[in-house]
């Protein structure tokens, strides 16, 4: 899906994030090597992001909002609405709220502390 080179903490990493419908996630990896997943339920036209995680190996490096950005990018390419339950895609949309408000419903914003 997106495949990102990059310099970090002294190695490089070339980053793929990909969905992985049958396990519910989109998974960040460099090669075979998963470094951080993100897991989702799918409710017709709606995805709800539940949890993120990068292993605490590979932390600090900006590998979590990579992911999340992918993730949010693929929802609006699918014309998916998004319920970001997980604290980190909250935290990616409000700190972007230009980019990525809108993939959030209206109606639903309040509850995510979200402007409406």
């Amino acid at each position: 899906m997106q495949t990102d080179s990059r310099e970090s903490r002294g190695f490089a990493l070339t980053v793929t994030v990909r969905d992985v419908p049958q396990h519910h996630r989109y998974e960040i990896s460099d090669g075979e090597q998963r470094l951080g997943l993100s897991t989702y339920t799918l409710n017709g036209s709606t995805i709800a992001f539940t949890h993120t995680e990068v292993d605490p190996a590979f932390g600090g490096r900006g590998l979590g909002k990579q992911l999340v950005q992918a993730e949010l990018e693929d929802a609006r390419r699918r014309g998916l609405s998004v319920l970001p339950m997980c604290p980190y895609v909250r935290k990616v949309i409000a700190e972007d709220p230009a980019t990525y408000l809108d993939l959030v419903p209206a109606a639903e914003r309040a509850q995510f502390d979200l402007p409406v």
